[in-house]
């Protein structure tokens, strides 16, 4: 999992969290066991910056997934596609930017929209963590250049905001407002893209981020009107399981605003027979998102339960819930898909000779045909 998931939430049988312990995880978190952070700009490693595309690129050739379903909306609790029918989108997390980038160039990119048949790509943008906030114009930059790059390929472009600590996302308001204007500016008029603005809430209420959520839902669609918005719920986007919670608080007090769905996140060892339950509820009176998930315990680490996430995807299957697998990197841990080494030495990045077993089994199950409806 992502270096700040080693501290971020510990898993009980019952799934919930007591406040001293988390608050005692989160006052000292472990430095991450990664690459020294590159320079956002560098576009020496074949990375996004180095392929930046013109601006309103149309989607690649005729039979792409944005080719197929055009403009999503969500219609009732589900994500619709141009001719009004619910899809289901399945496809990959990049890791964090600052410590990941090489892992995104045009050739990993190429091998996820052909060889892997992804639907979506989620462009992972750390807030803190090295993040954003230590270079605004830089990491802005990196994100108009990979959306660029998933459009060329036909592929829906997840923006996601990823705060994850402090976990109250008002913290970041200010400057969610300021980057999410001028991607809603720049981007309008593509119709591939989806907006995600607090990645992992935690240690807050339902309501505390519903009030976000409806102080920056305006200022985007002051210039983004068609845009689904996808928005993080409580502890950290469990539905308020890992809090002790449950779906209920959403649907009880649900963001006042049109074209928004909510997100939630598991990863099968740690999240057993009660995280399922809760979205398997929540999918039947609310629009869901899972926009990240694993095959492994909630640090992305130790082995993968296959058996667990099997009944994950079967139920998003039979729900038409859209997924993200998390991530699509050479990060050492065993929920990166790739080996260690991947990514810097350029792939290879087709087939699985390069990738680990979770890897191998989450490309199958992309690549299996969607079935678009269409008339």
């Amino acid at each position: 999992m992502r270096p700040a998931r080693l501290w971020k939430h510990p898993f009980t049988a019952l799934g919930v969290i007591g406040t001293a312990l988390t608050l005692a995880l989160t006052a000292a978190p472990t430095a991450p066991a990664t690459p020294a952070p590159e320079p956002v700009t560098a576009a020496s490693d074949g990375g996004p910056d180095a392929d930046h595309l013109p601006l309103d690129t149309a989607a690649a050739s005729a039979g792409t997934p944005v080719a197929v379903n055009g403009q999503l909306k969500v219609c009732g609790t589900k994500l619709c596609n141009q001719h009004g029918k619910p899809v289901q989108l399945r496809g990959m997390s990049t890791h964090g930017l600052q410590w990941y980038s090489r892992c995104v160039t045009t050739g990993s990119l190429d091998a996820l929209a052909t060889d892997w048949n992804a639907d979506v790509l989620r462009i992972s943008l750390y807030v803190q963590e090295g993040g954003y906030e230590t270079d605004p114009r830089g990491f802005t930059d990196k994100v108009h250049s990979i959306i660029e790059q998933a459009t060329a390929r036909g592929m829906y472009a997840i923006v996601d905001w990823h705060m994850l600590s402090p976990g109250d996302p008002n913290h970041n308001l200010t400057r969610a407002k300021t980057f999410f204007t001028e991607i809603a500016r720049r981007h309008r008029s593509k119709n591939n893209l989806l907006f995600e603005i607090a990645n992992e809430p935690s240690g807050v209420s339902w309501s505390t981020i519903k009030r976000y959520a409806e102080r920056l839902v305006p200022v985007i669609r002051q210039n983004d009107p068609d845009t689904p918005i996808l928005v993080g719920t409580r502890a950290w986007s469990s539905l308020g399981v890992s809090e002790g919670s449950d779906e209920s608080e959403v649907v009880d007090n649900p963001v006042d605003a049109p074209n928004i769905m909510y997100t939630f996140h598991f990863y099968a060892a740690s999240h057993r027979d009660e995280y399922l339950a809760t979205l398997s509820r929540a999918a039947d009176e609310l629009p869901v998102f899972v926009t990240e998930f694993g095959t492994q315990d909630y640090a992305g680490e130790g082995a993968d339960d296959f058996a667990m996430s099997q009944r994950y995807l079967d139920l998003m299957a039979s729900k038409k819930i859209s997924w993200v697998n998390w991530n699509y990197s050479d990060d050492h841990r065993s929920g990166a898909v790739f080996k260690a080494g991947t990514c810097a030495g350029n792939g290879p990045w087709t087939g699985t000779a390069s990738l680990k077993p979770a890897g191998v089994w989450v490309r199958d199950r992309i690549r299996t045909p969607d079935g678009f409806p269409t008339g």
